[in-house]
């Protein structure tokens, strides 16, 4: 009896010690895993408060949608912890918030549903991410000659002034029929946007911008915001009300003080004994962080790990193909083959707290996802459909969300160009590897109902 009992109380001390002092190796194995600071974001963190708040009334205002029936809220929004938890989110057109949100029906039906999933916008007002999109169709223009100072599918339309990355991203859900601007015939934001005239008088920006100029709170909000710049109503660009949402989003969805960010600062009891032992296979012989690297577990590259494809596609066509349900991801912006089915790693803070998970939201549990990235091959062919969060209210759009997942050659041709090898696992390996994606988690970031204005300067409803 007393032998047992000495080894009931030494066996766990011994097993936390061990995970302790492999806890100090992987410090010096991986002298690289830095801890963020303030440096790390634009404007050192600290925008100006009248800067975010013009942002955050901006983000909510639909007066920037076409219809005036969605904002950047409808698909980024605080209660779904600036996602909107649907595997395809349903912007222009819909009706409802998150999950709840549907298709419509009959002659309310939505046009068309977002190909691709929501990302969470978290920690994007970090330098490092110089990408912007799942395929990185938004990025730094090296050329110093280079107008804008970005690359972008707006080309040489995309005018200067734009302060980063993030501001730039900005500027261009509110000239996506299926987003924000409408279809042709439906208003002139949407009739503009169809003709692919963003900039200039008439454009998409420059009509959003006279919203605006109409609208006397707004005038005095960008006034105070820019002084420099804004005299007269006239004055307001689009260009300044991306800046402000940029800003809204990189100090108010900044969080980094999750237990893992507590354990680089010096806290090595911040984290559990499972989530350490799952920072260790992370770090270690899970491979994880070969592409979720540094400060943000992202490498800001571009990976194929198979992926099942679900939803309306991108407009891509498998030969022998022509219903433009395939998604080549990164191909779409480099035009290199190499790059089919590649997209961007994305960053894993926050985790916990952002499913679906993939470029089309395809997993619905962190489990899911982990064990898909052990055996990708294996995980893609027999994808359980059920992992989809759809619409509550479907119409024949749905029809499509299988296509490509019901095709044994286009999965095959998914599968074919992964990169990663298989890895097995215990299941309590993928349990301690669920519990360390746990403290990626900002617990500051699990209530955001104070960034949800209850009025927007153009009066039209924030929540409806």
């Amino acid at each position: 009896m007393k032998s047992r009992l000495i080894k009931k109380i030494i066996l766990p001390l011994v097993t936390i010690s061990a995970v302790l002092a492999s806890s100090v190796v992987l410090a010096a194995r991986y002298p690289g895993i830095p801890a963020v600071t303030d440096a790390d974001f634009y404007d050192d963190g600290v925008p100006s408060d009248e800067k975010v708040e013009l942002g955050k009334q901006l983000f909510f205002d639909k007066i920037l949608s076409g219809n005036l029936n969605d904002s950047c809220a409808t698909c980024h929004h605080p209660m779904a912890w600036s996602g909107d938890g649907l595997s395809l989110p349903v912007g222009e057109g819909g009706r409802g918030l998150g999950i709840t949100r549907d298709t419509g029906v009959g002659v309310d039906a939505i046009h068309e549903r977002v190909p691709r999933n929501a990302p969470p916008v978290f920690n994007l007002g970090a330098r490092e991410f110089i990408h912007m999109f799942d395929d990185g169709r938004v990025t730094i223009d090296p050329d110093p000659e280079s107008i804008s100072g970005f690359i972008s599918p707006a080309g040489n339309q995309l005018p200067a002034g734009l302060d980063n990355v993030l501001a730039v991203q900005a500027m261009f859900p509110v000239t996506s029929g299926a987003e924000m601007a409408g279809q042709a015939g439906e208003n002139d934001q949407a009739d503009a946007a169809a003709a692919n005239i963003l900039a200039g008088p008439g454009g998409v920006w420059d009509l959003i911008a006279q919203k605006l100029q109409e609208i006397p709170a707004y005038v005095e909000m960008f006034k105070q915001v820019y002084p420099n710049e804004v005299f007269i109503a006239e004055d307001i660009t689009y260009v300044q009300a991306a800046n402000a949402i940029a800003a809204f989003e990189a100090r108010d969805w900044r969080f980094d003080n999750s237990p893992f960010d507590q354990y680089l600062r010096g806290n090595r009891r911040a984290m559990s004994v499972n989530a350490t032992k799952g920072m260790l296979l992370f770090y270690g012989r899970a491979g994880c962080s070969d592409c979720h690297s540094g400060a943000f577990q992202t490498d800001q590259q571009f990976h194929a790990v198979a992926m099942p494809q679900i939803g309306p596609g991108k407009g891509d066509n498998l030969p022998g193909y022509s219903d433009g349900h395939d998604d080549f991801g990164r191909e779409q912006v480099t035009g290199d083959a190499n790059d089919r089915y590649k997209f961007r790693t994305p960053t894993l803070r926050n985790i916990a707290l952002t499913a679906p998970y993939g470029h089309a939201g395809a997993y619905n549990t962190l489990e899911a996802m982990v064990r898909h990235q052990l055996d990708s091959v294996e995980s893609l062919h027999n994808y359980d459909q059920s992992q989809a969060v759809l619409p509550a209210t479907g119409t024949a759009l749905d029809d499509i969300d299988f296509i490509v997942m019901n095709d044994a050659v286009r999965r095959d041709a998914i599968a074919a160009a992964t990169e990663l090898d298989r890895i097995s696992l215990k299941n309590r390996d993928v349990d301690a590897l669920v519990a360390f994606l746990h403290a990626l988690t900002d617990l500051n970031a699990v209530d955001l109902r104070r960034d949800v204005p209850a009025t927007v300067p153009s009066g039209l409803p924030v929540w409806d």
